[in-house]
């Protein structure tokens, strides 16, 4: 890949120039030009104002150099036409997983990063990281490392802990199954310091008011993840009234009776659980696409995408398993998907309660579990924030501008405005009006044409093109291990 393009690359994309478009596409994909300039869009800016066109967007190096109309385009490298098309600002992923392997299967990151780019994702928060992927480069190297607080015991060794993972260069922590005073240490110690904070809060002995005793020096850099921790702090009796056989380390047991959580709270303590979230500046990154399984397993096992994109190891994950975290499929019934259905309204109405109360709601996948897969994940989450009833502006928002605060970059990137990172997406069509056109398979497939990252334009078919090639040779070393087996 070279990151720029010599002068004479001049090729404007019109009715006129069609027939140009294959040398067009495979000359300007994976390059940064000089100028690029994308000619008469529609723009939605990301922070909740409507859409605006025509308007052109010139793209100098990697940052945005202009918006607006323009009159005088010479010294353009290249012109992307946007005649018809929709700019938006690429989407943030909250919650992501760069993963190499799943259920002892290997899987080449590029085909999770070429996923995330085709799309329209450049930014993504790695939940649970290795600390070996500080080193990770590629087309997605926008990763903010927040790997799991694991080994602390004391408050002692927590405060030691984050500093040696401060001074290891990670941007935040993700917090799991954490003694109260061991958080309590940790968060203290990273109080003024630029360390975010990612809490996961499981059924334990902490949650969400620890989170808002704790509040960030900067707001909204520390969120909650999915809901936990949030209902439980609002439940009527103190405690979710599991039956007497729960097993909390059994997932059947665990995912089945948290679809019930949700109809337990108190509606007045939820409500001032969710003000004082607001009040504390503690962000909520839902990830409502990843439990979408649970209300609805045949739809989440039949995806459309699934047949050219679903590497075998991700396929093999989903299988039910005990061994497979998020494969707790046994036996799932009516019952459990109609308790689970519920519990999304419950937990819908808590999220656009939250945003009415003045928090801040942010959009994130939690791929490689559930059914979900990367990329795919992010477009499914804007559909169920308007399912929430959120606007599909807002909706924009969350994935966008709301992103870019609780990563701490909400100057330079998440909108469409002169002097941001030129991380842009290009749509053959108007996403406010129908979002599945954004993704990669199924009815009006396609129309996500342009990943723009640091002003690096990738062509979505061209990048889905290479991500088919990987799944089919991963599927292809597959069938010949299991012959191998077969005739041993």
């Amino acid at each position: 890949m070279t990151p720029t393009i010599r002068i004479g690359i001049f090729l404007v994309l019109t009715a006129a120039a069609l027939s140009a478009q294959p040398s067009y596409v495979s000359t300007l994909h994976g390059q940064r030009v000089p100028r690029l300039l994308i000619r008469g869009a529609m723009v939605v800016e990301g922070v909740g104002t409507p859409a605006a066109g025509p308007r052109d967007v010139l793209i100098e190096g990697s940052r945005i150099a202009q918006v607006g109309r323009m009159s005088d385009v010479a010294g353009i490298d290249a012109v992307i036409d946007g005649t018809g098309k929709y700019v938006l600002p690429d989407f943030v992923n909250m919650h992501g997983h760069l993963q190499h392997e799943r259920a002892g299967v290997a899987m080449d990151p590029l085909d999770v990063t070429k996923l995330w780019l085709a799309c329209g994702i450049t930014t993504v928060r790695d939940v649970g990281s290795g600390l070996s992927k500080l080193k990770v480069d590629g087309p997605a190297r926008r990763l903010h490392i927040f790997p799991f607080f694991t080994g602390p015991r004391t408050p002692e060794e927590a405060r030691a802990k984050v500093r040696d993972l401060k001074a290891a260069g990670v941007d935040g922590i993700k917090f799991l199954g954490v003694y109260r005073d061991v958080f309590d240490a940790a968060a203290a110690e990273m109080k003024n310091t630029a360390l975010g904070r990612a809490h996961h809060i499981g059924v334990e002995e902490t949650n969400v008011w620890d989170d808002i005793r704790n509040a960030p020096a900067k707001p909204w850099r520390y969120t909650v993840e999915q809901w936990y921790g949030i209902p439980d702090a609002s439940l009527r009796d103190g405690v979710q009234k599991f039956p007497a056989s729960y097993n909390y380390a059994n997932e059947v047991d665990r995912f089945r009776y948290a679809g019930r959580l949700w109809r337990e709270t108190d509606p007045a303590k939820l409500t001032k659980v969710l003000a004082a979230m607001a009040d504390a500046k503690i962000a909520w990154d839902p990830t409502l696409n990843i439990y979408g399984a649970s209300r609805d397993v045949s739809r989440a096992q039949n995806q459309p995408w699934f047949k050219e994109y679903l590497h075998p190891a991700l396929a093999k994950f989903f299988e039910p398993s005990l061994e497979s975290h998020g494969s707790y499929f046994f036996n799932w019934s009516t019952e459990d998907e109609i308790y689970w259905k519920g519990n999304y309204r419950f937990w819908m109405a808590a999220v656009c309660e939250c945003a009415r109360l003045g928090g801040l709601v942010t959009t994130g996948e939690d791929a490689g579990y559930i059914y979900q897969m990367h990329g795919v994940g992010p477009l499914r989450e804007l559909e169920l924030h308007q399912e929430a009833v959120f606007h599909p502006l807002e909706v924009v928002k969350h994935a966008t501008h709301h992103g870019a605060i609780a990563l701490g970059r909400e100057q330079e990137i998440g909108r469409v405005r002169a002097g941001w990172l030129a991380d842009l997406i290009v749509v053959n069509g108007n996403p406010l009006a129908n979002f599945q056109i954004l993704y990669p398979a199924g009815n009006d497939a396609g129309k996500l044409e342009w990943t723009i990252k640091d002003g690096i334009a990738y062509h979505s078919s061209t990048l889905l093109s290479d991500v088919k090639k990987i799944v089919s040779e991963a599927r292809k070393n597959e069938t010949l291990k299991s012959t191998a087996q077969t005739r041993r």
